[in-house]
């Protein structure tokens, strides 16, 4: 019969000091804040990433900073912010469709958010009117699936990429696009007077 000391290890020597294990815990656990990036580096960030000439900084006393992005570009900036240790925005919080009638643009407008470090950006893409077409971030952030359904709905802005790209508030066979400000709600739907 074997020696029950051969059996039963020292439990000191199975369990490590933590201190050997963990050298330097403030490596493995940094604090966030220090991490944080605000609008302007990611800018910079991005700049040096897609070159300078698909991007436009923007700040006023107004509102929060954002970044305007080239509608080409737009799905490979996305991934790259989603990605990119250190960037890591796992969130879309909000996309928003805007008419700006005057310039005869549609844009949408995207509120990003990293929960690990605490930073936050806007970005926005502009496109003509008479040809809206943005690549869709539905596969990037599922949060955009119902976002650009809407935004398609009400701007007719299409995402293209998008795996269930139909109407979601309006019936599928509505006449127009209800926030465009140029909008004239038509006067009988099958056979239903609309406006009263």
């Amino acid at each position: 019969m074997k020696n029950p000391n051969e059996l039963h290890q020292n439990p000191n020597e199975l369990h490590q000091n933590p201190n050997e294990l963990h050298k330097n815990p403030n490596e493995l656990h940094k604090n966030p804040n220090e991490l944080h990036k605000n609008p302007n580096e990611l800018h910079q960030l991005l700049s040096e990433r897609f070159g300078e000439e698909h991007f436009e900084f923007h700040q006023d006393e107004k509102a929060e900073p954002w970044i305007v992005v080239s509608a080409g570009i737009l799905k490979d900036v996305a991934k790259y912010l989603r990605d990119e240790p250190g960037l890591e925005f796992d969130t879309l919080m909000c996309l928003s469709g805007v008419h700006y009638h005057k310039e005869e643009q549609l844009g949408v407008t995207y509120h990003l958010d990293s929960t690990s470090m605490k930073h936050k950006l806007i970005l926005k893409v502009l496109m003509p009117q008479e040809d809206a077409r943005l690549p869709s971030v539905e596969q990037i952030w599922k949060a955009a699936d119902w976002h650009e359904r809407e935004a398609y709905d009400m701007f007719g802005i299409r995402f293209e990429g998008h795996p269930d790209h139909r109407r979601i508030l309006c019936p599928d066979d509505w006449e127009g696009y209800p926030l465009r400000k140029d909008y004239q709600v038509q006067p009988y739907y099958q056979g239903m007077k609309v406006e009263y």
